[in-house]
Order: structure tokens, then C-alpha cells, then sequence
């Protein structure tokens, strides 16, 4: 301990190194459950590329573990802390360094708050698309760690999609420059989305190249209320079939809108099983909206509610908003998966996933990108209540090999982290497991970045 805080103090300025344990206890995990965290043996908070490479060298010298945090409003575990290692916490290097609305490219520090970054573009008639729902807090750093999504991910798609070029500080301290600035590049191995997705276990993202998109006109949008999920998912696939493009297209189930009208009295009827939202941006938003409003009335959907201007578009996305919070009031403790289906399988799986709800005697909601087909089933519970707590860990693990029977991932945009490493395996097969593993053990021979995080060596 001594020699490791000794080797930072010659890099990192005094302010930059936290060891009070009340402190660094702070700094121990993500918002997963069900997740084990260490105690780290140190914080640091680098605010330049070279006080990144320092603690990575530092790291190597002495061969600690470095995990790597930005917000931690993640939802896997990935940013939780492991036993004496060092958080490299990258909140203050939060620089947006440029805006080019020729090339519609941004350049940033790993630290810059999603939201901060999109107001900034927007403020130059661009458009910066990945909208995590914790956007007002989460970094653009985690966002590429993690490959995260949002509401919009059916028309503009993920973050993986944005991000053109990365500098990444490798484990041994060396700066590695991938990918590009220009609109086409196709030069060597696309090490780019290498990293993306990766949760800081090949490399430490120091600055992102992302690509940005003139700025939509302002959307409308549409619910819709259905007797049966299987009905919402039938007009899901007609409004996709049909080649429609909306900017957003998100489904809650029956537990979901009940937990919303008991906590905000929306006046949604009880007996609505499903509540399909869908939204466009496109120059003329009501045809659409008239388009969709007849497929899911064709679907069998019992009210059909179209928003005239945007402040009533904002009521209506309501419900979708507080549906966390809702559920979240329900028991003292939650669980959130994240399961992509194919879109065909929508219905399928939230059927299934209320099967598994009766099974296990817990109360899930679930809220769905459907427009992608990527589910959030909340596994609401009391943590005190043992049995419940093990009912709800089985039901966890259920909701997602339900998603593998379906054809699907076992997450769509939050990641492996600890929570979901033992299903990596059954999802990638022993074939794309070892390939995995020997990229790890290319960029990371000691081991050392985020061990015990997405693949265990």
C-alpha cells in the first residue's frame, strides 16, 4: 500500500488521490444488486491523458488491479471495485475539446455528462442520439464501456454506432489512437468497436470521436392500449413489417401501468395489459401517427391517442418515465434485466416473462424498447426476505434463458459486468469464449483491468 501511493504521489497531484476508507467506500460500486464489490485501495481522478498513463504504468509496476469507473449508473456491476485495487475514476476529465458541424463530429473527455454533450451540440442545429435513461447523470466514457442504448435506439441505434475514433490508454501505460474522424475509413482491424462494449477490461477510453446528426424536427407522439401483450406485440410487427420509421417506440406491461396509475394517478384503465408509445420525428409526424394509429386499432388495441403538439406528447411519454420509479415503490429492493428478443419474439417473451412471474411469486413489470425488441424486466423484492431475495435471483437467471430460447442476448445495453459473466459463456459458445479470452490476454497480460468482470481468465 505504501509503495503503491508513494509511485502515484510522483504523477498525480495531491487533490487527485483519495485514500480515506470512508471515501473510497463511496466509490465501491455501481447501482447493480446482487453484485459483490471489494474495497479499493485507492481513488484516483486523473484529469490528463498522461496522469491516466501514469496510474496504468504504476498498476503494472506493481501489478494491481485498475477499474475503471465513470458515473457508475450502471446497471451490471462492471464498475464495482475489486479487493486493493486502484478506481480509476474518470468524472474530471469531463472537456468537451471540439464541435465540428462540417465534419458533425464531436470530441470529448470520457467524463462529459451525456446530457452536457447533447445540449451543447444542439445548441449548433446537431443532434448527439444515444439517450440512456440516466443520461442527465451517466458519462459518455460509460456509455462506450458499457455500449449503451435508449428510447430513440429503434431509428438512430446505439452508442457503438456513434463513436468513430478512440484514444485508449492500454494496460501497460501505452496511448493507443484507433478508428477515424472522416464519414467512411475502413484502414486494418476495426479496433474501435473492439473496445466499445468492452467495461473497461481491455483499455481506458481517455478521449471518444463521435459522430453526430443534423438535429430532427421536434417528435409527436402516440399510445396506444391493448387488452394483451400478445396484441400490443402483434402491432408492433405490422408497424415494422409496414417499413415505418419511428423515432421511438417503447411497450409497458399490465403490472408496469398499474404501478404507474398507483403512483401518479395517469388514469390509465386497469384492465389495459399493454400501453404501446410511439413517436416520429419526420417532416410530416400526424400522417404517421394516423398510419399507426390504424395498425394498432387493426391489431386490436381498445383506445387509440394521438398527440396534436409537443406538450402533449410530453404527457403522453409520462407513464414511460416514471415506470422505474413506479415499480421501484412496489418492494424495498429491485432487479433490472435486460433482455433483447428479436422483435418477433416480443410478445413471446413478455408472456413468458409473466409465467415466470407467477412461478416464482414475485411481482415483475416489464418496460420494453420494442421498437429493438430489448426488455427491462423488473424483478421487484424485499432483500430482508431471504426466500424472496433467492425467488428473485432464480427468476433473474429464468427471464434470461428464456431470452436464449427466444433467439435472443442476455443484454442488449447494459452489459455483463459480474451480474450476467456466467451466461456470457452459454451465449458465446466455447469457440467465441476462447477468442474473447485471447484478446483479453493480447491487451491485458497481466490481468489487471477490471478483473472478474465480464470474462473470468
Amino acid at each position: 500500500m505504501g509503495d503503491l501511493i508513494k509511485l502515484l504521489r510522483e504523477g498525480l497531484p495531491a487533490e487527485a488521490i483519495l485514500t480515506d476508507p470512508d471515501v473510497t467506500a463511496s466509490y465501491a460500486k455501481d447501482m447493480a444488486g446482487f453484485c459483490a464489490a471489494g474495497r479499493p485501495a485507492v481513488v484516483t481522478l486523473p484529469r490528463t491523458v498522461e496522469q491516466v498513463q501514469h496510474v496504468m504504468r504504476t498498476a503494472t509496476a506493481l501489478r494491481v488491479p485498475v477499474v475503471p469507473q465513470g458515473a457508475r449508473t450502471g446497471l451490471s456491476g462492471a464498475a464495482n471495485a475489486s479487493d486493493g485495487c486502484i478506481v480509476l475514476s474518470l468524472v474530471k476529465m469531463d472537456r468537451i475539446l471540439e464541435i465540428d458541424p462540417v465534419d458533425r463530429v464531436a470530441v470529448v473527455e470520457p467524463g462529459v455528462v451525456n446530457a452536457v454533450l447533447s445540449r451543447a451540440v444542439a445548441e449548433q442545429g446537431l443532434y448527439y442520439p444515444p439517450d440512456p435513461s440516466s443520461w442527465e447523470q451517466c458519462t459518455i466514457g460509460g456509455n462506450i464501456g458499457t455500449a449503451s442504448g435508449g428510447l430513440c435506439c429503434v431509428k438512430y441505434g446505439v452508442t457503438a454506432e456513434y463513436v468513430l475514433g478512440l484514444d485508449v490508454v492500454l494496460a501497460d501505460g501505452r496511448l493507443l489512437r484507433t478508428g477515424r474522424r472522416t464519414a467512411k475509413g475502413v484502414a486494418g482491424y476495426d479496433l474501435t468497436r473492439l473496445f466499445v462494449g468492452s467495461e473497461g477490461s481491455l483499455g481506458v477510453v481517455v478521449r471518444a470521436v463521435l459522430a453526430l446528426r443534423p438535429a430532427p424536427p421536434q417528435q409527436l407522439v402516440l399510445a396506444a392500449e391493448f387488452p394483451s401483450v400478445a396484441a400490443a406485440g402483434e402491432a408492433v410487427r405490422e408497424i415494422m413489417t409496414r417499413g415505418h420509421a419511428p423515432s421511438l417506440l417503447e411497450l409497458m406491461d399490465g403490472t408496469t401501468i398499474r404501478a404507474v396509475n398507483a403512483m401518479a394517478r395517469m388514469g390509465l384503465p386497469e384492465t389495459t395489459e399493454a400501453l404501446l408509445l410511439a413517436a416520429f420525428d419526420t417532416p410530416d409526424p400526424a400522417a404517421d401517427l394516423a398510419a399507426v394509429a390504424a395498425l394498432c386499432t387493426a391489431a386490436g388495441a381498445d383506445q387509440v391517442v394521438p398527440a396534436e403538439d409537443a406538450a402533449e406528447s410530453e404527457l403522453l411519454l409520462q407513464a414511460r418515465r416514471l415506470a422505474l420509479t413506479a415499480l421501484e415503490a412496489l418492494r424495498p429492493a429491485t432487479m433490472i434485466d435486460d433482455v433483447c428478443v428479436p422483435r418477433s419474439r416480443l410478445a413471446d417473451m413478455l408472456e413468458g416473462t409473466a409465467g415466470i412471474a407467477r412461478k416464482y411469486g414475485l411481482t415483475i413489470g416489464v418496460c420494453a424498447h420494442a421498437g429493438d425488441g430489448n426488455t427491462h424486466p423488473v424483478v421487484c423484492f424485499d432483500p430482508a426476505d431471504a426466500d424472496e431475495s433467492r425467488r428473485a435471483r432464480e427468476s433473474f437467471d429464468a427471464i434470461m434463458a428464456l431470452g436464449l430460447e427466444l433467439g435472443g442476448t442476455i443484454t442488449g445495453e447494459h452489459g455483463v459486468g459480474v451480474l450476467k459473466k456466467e451466461w456470457l459463456a452459454r451465449e458465446l459458445g466455447p469457440v467465441g469464449l476462447e477468442i474473447q479470452r485471447g484478446i483479453k490476454t493480447v491487451l491485458d497480460p497481466q490481468g489487471i483491468l477490471n478483473p472478474g468482470k465480464v470474462l473470468d481468465l
